[in-house]
């Protein structure tokens, strides 16, 4: 049975969690969705909170999807905290909390994936084969289960995000996909739950990746044309600093992610580097 945690409500149930839906659409209320993988911080947070604003009902998914990560990654010391998650999204005034198990989300049997051509074999895809397959699958699921007006997910994830659309695009979902602002600590590393792994050294290695970024920003704002050189410049910037061992650095289309000959009006700078044995990610929007 769903369980009231103070004014939210938490379960592992399918069809909890659809009546619930089923009950908020009958009211004529704004479903908003925000899914997570839990270890909730604060880009998590604003999420929910822009959910909360533009939204009358607010579920929050929390489930650490197996199927996208690979042999060799962090599934198993992924953090969890599903105490402290709970406790953040009832102050945040999310109204319902899906928690599965991996059985229900995966049962014995499942056979069925999802996978976005083109999108998903590039960039991170190049680097941890089958990842996006894993996400689309359970994103699609978790957009059936709770069928929401509006799915809320972080820039911080750019190339998830850029395949999502094309996922709810090309399958006709009838729901509106926001891409939230990157939340970065003061000194620009992005939030990331896997940040709580890096000790006070590797944390400030993994600042070159915010500077590889803005080094590539600033290159382009300054006039300069030969993207070949700059994502150069943002490889050696990442390679010269200690512990840090870049997977790439580039500047690419803001939908198709291909990489760029020669700047355009829109574009999106992107790194993905391990400080040590922690894998991290980010990017950057630029406009000329």
């Amino acid at each position: 049975m769903p369980q009231a945690v103070g004014n939210l409500v938490v379960t592992g149930q399918i069809d909890a969690t659809r009546r619930d839906g089923e009950a908020a659409r009958r009211e004529g209320l704004r479903i908003g969705l925000v899914p997570t993988m839990g270890a909730l911080h604060a880009g998590h947070l604003s999420l929910v909170d822009t959910a909360r604003e533009e939204c009358a009902c607010v579920v929050v998914t929390v489930f650490v999807n197996p199927s996208q990560f690979g042999p060799h990654e962090d599934f198993d010391k992924y953090p969890r905290t599903l105490e402290a998650d709970l406790a953040a999204c009832r102050r945040a005034g999310a109204d319902l909390v899906f928690h599965p198990t991996r059985n229900l989300m995966y049962p014995d049997g499942f056979r069925t994936w999802v996978d976005v051509e083109g999108l998903s074999s590039v960039l991170e895809g190049r680097f941890r084969a089958g990842h996006f397959r894993g996400v689309t699958t359970v994103v699609l699921k978790l957009l059936n289960v709770v069928q929401p007006d509006v799915a809320y997910f972080g820039r911080k994830d750019y190339q998830q995000q850029a395949v999502i659309r094309r996922m709810c695009a090309d399958l006709d979902l009838p729901v509106e996909i926001r891409t939230c602002p990157t939340v970065r600590e003061p000194d620009g590393l992005a939030l990331s739950s896997r940040n709580r792994y890096l000790n006070p050294e590797e944390r400030r290695s993994a600042l070159s990746l915010s500077e590889s970024l803005l080094l590539a920003r600033k290159r382009l704002l300054a006039g300069e044309t030969d993207v070949e050189a700059i994502r150069r410049a943002m490889w050696d910037h990442l390679a010269a600093v200690p512990l840090v061992q870049p997977d790439y650095a580039t500047v690419a289309h803001p939908e198709t992610l291909e990489e760029l000959a020669r700047p355009l009006p829109h574009m999106v700078a992107l790194v993905a580097a391990r400080v040590n044995s922690t894998r991290l990610i980010d990017n950057l929007p630029i406009s000329l």
